[in-house]
């Protein structure tokens, strides 16, 4: 186990030394300036590298695993067959699958912190109209939903293109009629939700599914989840403020009807 750790921890600060490097010769070269506060920017580094290096130790020993298992006990035959009466080629005999899928999608992104930063940020720039919560939380249901699609589409093998090509074809219909200020946002969140905690997971649990159904291809079939978990938040979030534009036009409207 320590010398699995010493290689993650070499491995990684061979990974973020050219970050620190480009980071330095741009400070001290380019700018001319000292680095501020270089006692607390060197111990964060130092925090970043153990972190990492903690961070990836814990994906090999449990997310990774974690997800692979769930899926596959959860779409295994004798599982499958004691609670639908059907055929194991049947979509609707995977609806446990298809829960967990959105759950699972929901809590990881509630959990993401990348998409935490984002929500701080827009609360903070929005002078607080956009809520932290709320956005993580709408997100969060666009991932679920993404999950669950995703799950469905490994089950029945069809096409991925298909599926990004809808979804984008909703987001670009819905950005023509959204108020611009939260079309940024809303794309932005999409991307942010497929980081450190939603990934492991996500890929686990495709790659899992994929090797178990009858007809699936891990390589092939095993992926696209994470693709479709970046494309869906951005419906939900469009959708959000298109709703809120809705009741607020009805809420007007009823005051001069008044």
């Amino acid at each position: 186990m320590f010398k699995e750790l010493g290689i993650t921890l070499l491995n990684t600060i061979r990974d973020v030394t050219p970050i620190v490097l480009l980071i330095a010769v741009f400070q001290v070269l380019i700018i001319k300036k000292s680095i501020p506060n270089l006692k607390k920017v060197v111990f964060g580094v130092a925090l970043v590298i153990f972190g990492l290096s903690f961070f990836l130790i814990g994906l090999e020993k449990a997310l990774f695993p974690l997800g692979e298992l769930m899926a596959k006990q959860l779409s295994r035959p004798e599982f499958v067959l004691i609670n639908y009466s059907g055929s194991l080629t049947d979509w609707q005999a995977y609806y446990w699958v298809y829960l967990f899928a959105a759950l699972i999608g929901f809590s990881t992104t509630i959990a993401e912190p990348a998409l935490y930063a984002v929500a701080v940020k827009a609360n903070q720039v929005s002078g607080g109209t956009i809520g932290t919560f709320y956005l993580r939380f709408v997100v969060a249901i666009g991932v679920a939903f993404a999950l669950a699609v995703g799950t469905y589409r490994i089950v029945v093998g069809d096409s991925l293109a298909t599926y990004i090509l809808v979804g984008y074809v909703i987001v670009v219909i819905q950005t023509i009629f959204v108020k611009k200020d939260i079309v940024a946002l809303a794309y932005d969140s999409g991307g942010v939700t497929t980081s450190t905690v939603t990934v492991p997971i996500v890929a686990a649990l495709g790659l899992g599914l994929a090797s178990v159904v009858p007809g699936r291809n891990p390589a092939l079939d095993g992926f696209g989840l994470i693709a479709l978990a970046s494309v869906f938040p951005v419906i939900t979030v469009l959708g959000y403020a298109q709703i809120n534009d809705i009741i607020r036009y009805l809420n007007k409207f009823k005051k001069l009807k008044s």
